[in-house]
C-alpha cells in the first residue's frame, strides 16, 4: 500500500554526518580469514562479459509510491534487490579491497560504521573502478535509477561497509548502519557476502509520514539502487552469517542541467580534504563550464534568428547558478 501523500518541501532534506573528526583507523580488526582471502590478490582485468550477470529488479517503489513525490531527480525511490555481478568478479572485488596495500592505507572506522574500507582510487582497486565505470554497469544503473548517472566522485566509488558477527542475534528493527540520508542523489548497494541462512539485513526506509518501509537484503552479488539523498534510510542489523559486507557506490546525474544537490557533509569527516575538495571542485567547475556553454549556445541562437534577447530567463539562469556558487562555498569549509 502506498504511504498518504504528505506535503513535502522542495529543499532537499539536512544530512547529518558522522561526528568523527577526521579519517580515523578502526579499532576492531578484521577476522584471519579476510586477511587471508587479500593476500590471494592478483590483479585481474575486468570483462564485462565474464564479471556482470545483469537482470532488471522485480519491482521498483517509486516516489510517489512512499509519499515524497516531488522530491529528488527522478520518481525512482528504490529498487528490490537485482543481479548485477558475477561469482568471479565479487571474488576478485573481494581480493581487492582486502588486499594489503588497501588494507593498510584505506580502513577507516567512524560514528556511523565501525569499519570501512574507501578512498582506494583506480590505482590500487583498478578492477572495481573498471567495472563501475563500464558503460554496461552505468547503462543498467541509469535504466533502473530513471536518469543517467554517472559515479559522483572518486573517493566514494567502491566504499565498503564490513561488518562482523559477533555471535550476537539481530534485535529486529535495530539498524547497523546508523538512519541517514545520504550526501550524494543515488547510491548502488552490492553485497559482497554469502547472505544464506542472514536473518534480518533488510533496507529500511522511512517514508513520507514516517512509517518505515522494509526491502529485502540482497544476496552476494545482487544490488540494490536508492535516492538515498533524498530518503532516510538505513541497513538493519543481520545475523545467521559470519559477516555483511556491502560496497556503495554514489551516483550524480551525468546531465550538467539537472538540479544537482551533491554536498559533503557525509563525507568531510572520514576523507582527506585535499583529495575530497579536489574532486569536488573540478567535476563542479566541470558542470557551471557546461551550464556557460549551453546558456551560451542558446543566446546566440536567438541572436542568430532575430530574436529580442530573453531579460528574464538570463536572470533566472544566473540566479540558478548564483546558488550553485554560494552551495559550493558551504561546502568549502
Amino acid at each position: 500500500m502506498a504511504a498518504a501523500a504528505v506535503s513535502i518541501p522542495r529543499t532537499p532534506p539536512k544530512v547529518v554526518g558522522p561526528s568523527t573528526k577526521g579519517p580515523t583507523r578502526p579499532t576492531e580488526q578484521l577476522p584471519q580469514y579476510i586477511v587471508e582471502e587479500g593476500l590471494s590478490y592478483e590483479p585481474v582485468e575486468f570483462n564485462a562479459t565474464k564479471h556482470l550477470q545483469l537482470e532488471d529488479p522485480g519491482r521498483l517503489y517509486t516516489m510517489r509510491e512512499i509519499g515524497l513525490e516531488g522530491q529528488g531527480i527522478s520518481n525512482t525511490a528504490a529498487s528490490e534487490p537485482f543481479s548485477l555481478f558475477s561469482p568471479a568478479a565479487i571474488k576478485q572485488m573481494r581480493a581487492e579491497i582486502f588486499s594489503p596495500s588497501v588494507l593498510s592505507n584505506c580502513q577507516y572506522a567512524s560514528t556511523f560504521a565501525t569499519n570501512m574500507i574507501r578512498c582506494y582510487g583506480p590505482k590500487l582497486g583498478p578492477f572495481i573502478f573498471d567495472a563501475w565505470n563500464s558503460p554496461e554497469v552505468l547503462a543498467h544503473i541509469s535504466k533502473i535509477a530513471g536518469v543517467e548517472l554517472v559515479p559522483a566522485l572518486d573517493f566514494e566509488t567502491g566504499h565498503v561497509n564490513v561488518w562482523i558477527n559477533k555471535g550476537e542475534e539481530a534485535t529486529p528493527g535495530k539498524s547497523a548502519f546508523s538512519w541517514h540520508y545520504d550526501s550524494y542523489p543515488f547510491v548502488c548497494v552490492t553485497m559482497l557476502s554469502d547472505c544464506t541462512g542472514m536473518t534480518g539485513g533488510e533496507t529500511a526506509m522511512r517514508t513520507g509520514n514516517g512509517d518505515i518501509m522494509k526491502v529485502r537484503g540482497p544476496a552476494m552479488g545482487t544490488a540494490v539502487v536508492m535516492q538515498g539523498r533524498y530518503i532516510e534510510h538505513a541497513a538493519l542489523a543481520a545475523s545467521g552469517v559470519p559477516e555483511r559486507i556491502a560496497m556503495v557506490t554514489s551516483f550524480r546525474p551525468k546531465n550538467p542541467l539537472i538540479r544537482d544537490e551533491t554536498i559533503l557533509t557525509g563525507s568531510r569527516p572520514i576523507t582527506h580534504r585535499s583529495m575530497m575538495y579536489f574532486q569536488y571542485s573540478q567535476y563542479r567547475l566541470e558542470i557551471i563550464r557546461d551550464r556557460s556553454d549551453a546558456a551560451l549556445k542558446k543566446i546566440r541562437e536567438r541572436e542568430r534568428f532575430g530574436r529580442e534577447f530573453d531579460i528574464d530567463a538570463m536572470r533566472e539562469y544566473l540566479t540558478e547558478q548564483r546558488a550553485y556558487l554560494e552551495s559550493m562555498l558551504d561546502e568549502l569549509v
